[in-house]
């Protein structure tokens, strides 16, 4: 039986450079607080947090950390004691503003192609332009993009929604993409929109990595008897791979640590592929790879 990894996987550029940003600051002695856990995998995140990092799950949380810590807007004091790393996910620009009123020490990990979806919205909103989103609703960053929007915005996260649609007068509309949506739903989203005669542009901001991982997932998958998908469970483009590679391969297992792998193998089996979420550490992937191969 051959085990096969897929040629795009693991961390990509963006959760790499948060990651390390996290660690790095662990270094200064500070108090290191993230706001919102810095990437979608919870093994990285308890890692991190048994090293004495602290997650700020909201903005109500935020506030408390700064009604305690901060020397308040009218003090030129900078606080020392503490840092606040923003997720590669990007935030709404309130929480800068709040970092900066307080003058809490903010480390950017935003990763920059995050960053870049953040600004277009933000200038074409500023020109009166309606922002539509392609992406969930829920997800934090479509949430971060959503709070640099200065007028209308609306996130649409499939063709039903995109059928609904109907921008208020006749403002032109800007078109961006939550960076791990699917291509193809966001070119069938696209298509209606384009129908409908909308003035305006698209831009496609999905990450060339999530496109890449999502077509060596789907490569491989098309080949494999058996995948194996491996990331967090609230994790956007791990749970998009999953979808991808059931859709090629019946016997495809999500798991989130090396404990979850339950493995009922056909004994026709001869290839297991492996892929995992942008997310997903190195080690994760060497170590359920190494697994399959010795017990399988």
């Amino acid at each position: 039986m051959e085990v096969r990894l897929a040629e795009c996987t693991g961390f990509c550029f963006g959760v790499k450079r948060a990651v390390d940003t996290v660690y790095e600051q662990l270094k200064n002695g500070k108090t290191i607080y993230t706001y919102g856990p810095v990437v979608n995998n919870e093994e990285v995140v308890k890692d991190l947090t048994q090293k004495g990092v602290r997650v700020l799950e909201t903005k109500e949380d935020l506030m408390k950390l700064l009604e305690e810590v901060g020397p308040g807007a009218d003090s030129c004091e900078k606080n020392e004691n503490c840092s606040v790393i923003i997720r590669a996910h990007g935030v709404p620009e309130e929480i800068y503003r709040l970092l900066e009123e307080r003058k809490v020490e903010c480390v950017d990990a935003t990763c920059p192609f995050v960053r870049r979806i953040q600004k277009k919205a933000e200038e074409e909103s500023r020109k009166g332009n309606h922002v539509v989103i392609v992406g969930n609703a829920g997800h934090p960053e479509v949430e971060g993009i959503v709070g640099w929007c200065k007028g209308d915005v609306t996130v649409l996260r499939d063709e039903q929604e995109a059928e609904a649609f109907l921008p208020p007068g006749d403002k032109n509309i800007c078109v961006v993409a939550q960076t791990t949506f699917n291509y193809n739903n966001f070119q069938g989203i696209v298509e209606i929109l384009e129908k409908k005669g909308y003035n305006g542009s698209v831009v496609n901001t999905i990450c060339n990595a999530t496109e890449e991982r999502q077509r060596s997932a789907r490569a491989l998958a098309a080949a494999a008897d058996v995948m194996i998908v491996i990331g967090g469970r609230h994790s956007s483009n791990t749970r998009r791979l999953y979808e991808i590679c059931s859709e090629e391969c019946a016997n495809t297992y999500f798991i989130q640590t090396l404990e979850d792998l339950c493995l009922e193998l056909p004994k026709t089996a001869r290839l297991v592929g492996i892929t995992a979420g942008a997310s997903t550490p190195n080690k994760l992937i060497e170590e359920v790879q190494n697994y399959v191969r010795i017990n399988f």
